[in-house]
């Protein structure tokens, strides 16, 4: 009977001891985690629990030490550390985002954007690397009607294969220029009834265009008996001209002095007006100046212009003025071509396929329209470089133009 307390004892510790066991376990795998999180760089060898709390959370009948269960503890949340902070950033590595590619295109990898296109027809079969047996350097593009047929076929005959020939029909009647071999290379574009800049902003994007180092782009009624493009593009790359063109007959209805033809000189950069059109000699009309009837456009130059053109500004009238903006300084880089000349003959095709109102011809109301967007251009320009000039704190430059 003496010793049954003690029996008792014994019995009654064993239950104590068990629950110290998982107690001091749970608290060492704890803290072995917040080990690995705090230092995850130190080695584990490195690391030495006191013998008090190994001797306690020894499992004597399993074989493994307490150093063995908190190294495996801290192993596993380094691990799990490891993954969730490798994850991620191993999917922001696959994902692809360039912030340098254009608008739209950032997800794609850079080698396979193509950002630009150009105007070549490609065949439908073969080899896409045989399509183009040679590529034009220079793009022509003129606005035409059938009653203007002939006088289209000599101008293109003054281009040579390096150009590529394109042709806007404001009269849908695009078949009947088959007769001609060279409108079968030719690219057509057919829309009813609108003018040269309409179809300038909508099919002659700057992306489209960039293959070709010069742009022309000129009406259906243009006199080219003195003219060569091969020679006009050798003297515009000897004068550096961005924005060009050939000098105009003297005697075929001016209206600006600066386009007029010099037969004393190869090229002209500016002129005299009449008193006080000009506040600045080296300002339109007396330079940096040439009219929409004709002009040739480099590709740097072009993808200016056309953001300029405004979308629904159709005749392009009060353009010639600003063009002047986009290259710099401008009364150096625009200019008039006089060894390579031409003839304005004014014929009105165009102008007739507008609508007669209120007794007037059809011509007239065409002639209207095109100065109320005058007005207009030259109003939005005027509050855009205001609004521009306010914004950066700095007085707008006072300039005056010709209306």
């Amino acid at each position: 009977m003496a010793k049954l307390p003690i029996f008792s004892r014994s019995v009654h510790r064993k239950p104590n001891e068990s629950m110290r066991l998982v107690v001091v376990t749970i608290v060492g795998v704890m803290f072995g985690f917040f080990i690995g999180i705090s230092f995850p760089t130190v080695s584990i060898t490195k690391l030495h629990f006191p013998s008090s709390i190994v001797s306690y959370i020894e499992d004597k009948n399993s074989g493994l030490t307490a150093q063995a269960i908190l190294n495996h503890a801290w192993t596993s949340a380094r691990n799990t550390r490891a993954n969730n902070v490798s994850e991620p950033s191993s999917n922001n590595t696959l994902k692809i985002y360039v912030p340098t590619n254009p608008r739209g295109a950032e997800m794609l990898p850079p080698g396979i954007v193509a950002a630009e296109s150009d105007l070549a027809p490609r065949r439908l079969y073969g080899d896409p690397a045989e399509d183009l047996p040679s590529r034009p350097k220079y793009l022509v593009t003129f606005t035409v009607g059938i009653s203007q047929k002939e006088n289209i076929n000599r101008a293109v005959k003054k281009f040579s294969d390096n150009f590529a020939i394109m042709l806007f029909h404001y009269d849908g009647r695009v078949s009947e220029w088959d007769e001609f071999e060279w409108s079968k290379r030719a690219i057509h574009i057919s829309v009813l009834k609108q003018a040269k800049w309409w179809y300038a902003k909508r099919f002659l994007h700057p992306d489209i265009v960039a293959p070709y180092e010069y742009i022309f782009i000129w009406d259906e009624d243009l006199g080219v008996e003195h003219f060569n493009a091969e020679e006009y593009i050798k003297l515009v790359k000897k004068y550096k001209l961005e924005i060009s063109q050939p000098g105009l007959e003297p005697d075929k209805g001016l209206t600006w002095q600066m386009t007029k033809r010099r037969g004393d000189r190869e090229v002209h950069k500016d002129t005299e007006e009449r008193p006080g059109w000009c506040t600045d000699p080296h300002l339109p009309p007396c330079a940096a100046f040439v009219e929409i009837m004709a002009p040739v456009f480099s590709r740097d130059a072009w993808r200016c212009v056309w953001h300029m053109i405004q979308n629904d500004l159709v005749h392009g009238w009060g353009l010639d003025f600003a063009l002047r903006k986009c290259v710099e300084p401008a009364h150096e880089k625009i200019g008039v071509v006089d060894a390579q000349w031409i003839v304005h003959q004014g014929v009105p095709s165009l102008g007739n396929q507008g609508r007669s109102e209120n007794g007037k011809a059809p011509w007239e109301g065409v002639r209207e329209r095109c100065r109320k967007e005058w007005g207009m251009f030259q109003t939005r320009i005027a509050e855009a470089d205001k609004a521009y000039y306010e914004m950066m704190g700095v007085t707008p430059p006072n300039v005056t133009f010709v209306h």
